[in-house]
This record gives C-alpha cells, structure tokens and sequence, in this order.
C-alpha cells in the first residue's frame, strides 16, 4: 500500500492518539464540572479582614 492509497484516512496509530485525546478532554472536562463553584457562591460578599484595623 501506498502512502496515495491512504490519502485522506488517518493510520491506526492517528486513531489511536485521537481517541486517546478525546478522552483525555472528556476526563477533564468532567473533573472541571465537578469542581465548578455555582455563580451564586462566588458573587456573595465576603468581608475583607485586612481593613479591620490590624485585629
């Protein structure tokens, strides 16, 4: 087989990094979904403890 007769699909080996990306991404993806703190929580006001007068 030519390097022509391939022309346009991509090796086993390709595939392989491919999918092995793909699944890197997902796990991610996932890993950051789980650790996202809601909207709500981050726009609450919080004192600042550093303007009270050295407590």
């Amino acid at each position: 087989m030519s390097s022509q007769d391939n022309a346009g699909r991509p090796s086993k080996g390709e595939q392989i990094d491919a999918a092995e990306r793909e699944a890197a991404r997902q796990r991610i993806l996932a890993q950051a979904e789980a650790e996202r703190i809601p909207v709500e929580e981050t726009t609450r006001a919080v004192p600042d403890r550093r303007w009270r007068g050295g407590r």
